[in-house]
């Protein structure tokens, strides 16, 4: 008497849900037939079963990484031209991109003139540190001062500072780019202040620091957000022209 047959699928498919297993419940029956063939024991099929699982998750963990980090994903490393970058600052983005800067908490500060380069290099980096897993927040610095500034008005901005905190790095971009009130001032000056030591800060700005007095008002202030930032820093000086000119001028040099 031959045993009945079961019906794997309608049994295995509601408990791999069940389980919250989408990839295995994907690969199983492709996974058995590959095995089948290449004659793989248990431990390999089940092997190569988890490696599915495992990077489903790790593309689903990247892709939620990326949506809260609000980069533009348009600025990667591979649309950045590092042959305009001198060979020092090269040798510092090629340190930073392994992400150990993250675990010291070093800051990161490029400076240079509008259209340098500065925010799609930064940006560029911290898309390489999202795929390696870490948390990383974009914004520009007007942006991110009315944000705070919100947030301290409905009395939520210790939630604020604590829900930016959990980001590993926090770029801030065009620093000075508009010059702040006393009020927008002190938020930006807490933001900073709190993450010192605690979280990096990767900023962008267009003012060498000896304007940046422009940006806190008060000479204490400043000296104080300058001591902090630069404690424990990587600085990118891109002292280049602009890259928007210069494509713009090799448009028209082909127009004609």
């Amino acid at each position: 008497m031959t045993a009945p047959q079961i019906d794997i699928p309608s049994r295995l498919d509601p408990l791999l849900k069940e389980l919250h297993l989408p990839a295995i419940r994907r690969h199983y029956g492709p996974c058995a037939q590959e095995a089948a063939r290449q004659q793989l024991g248990y431990e390999a099929y089940l092997l190569s079963l988890v490696e599915h699982e495992v990077q489903m998750r790790r593309q689903n963990t990247i892709a939620r990484l990326l949506r809260q980090s609000r980069l533009p994903l348009e600025k990667t490393l591979e649309s950045f031209d590092m042959t305009r970058l001198d060979r020092r600052v090269c040798q510092h983005v090629r340190s930073l991109l392994d992400g150990t800067f993250l675990s010291r908490t070093e800051n990161v500060l490029a400076f240079g003139n509008p259209g340098s380069g500065k925010t799609h290099l930064l940006c560029a980096i911290g898309q390489e540190l999202v795929q390696q897993g870490h948390k990383v927040y974009f914004s520009s610095c007007s942006l991110l001062v009315q944000e705070l500034l919100r947030a301290k008005r409905d009395l939520q901005l210790d939630r604020l500072l604590a829900k930016l905190s959990k980001y590993e790095a926090l770029i801030i971009d065009d620093l000075g780019y508009v010059q702040q009130d006393r009020q927008e001032m002190e938020v930006l000056f807490t933001l900073l202040a709190g993450r010192y030591e605690r979280g990096s800060v990767m900023i962008t700005s267009n003012l060498p620091f000896s304007k940046w007095e422009a940006i806190f008002k008060d000479p204490m202030t400043t000296a104080a957000a300058i001591d902090r930032l630069v404690h424990h820093s990587v600085i990118l000086e891109l002292n280049l022209p602009s890259y928007r000119m210069e494509q713009a001028k090799q448009r028209k040099a082909k127009a004609r």
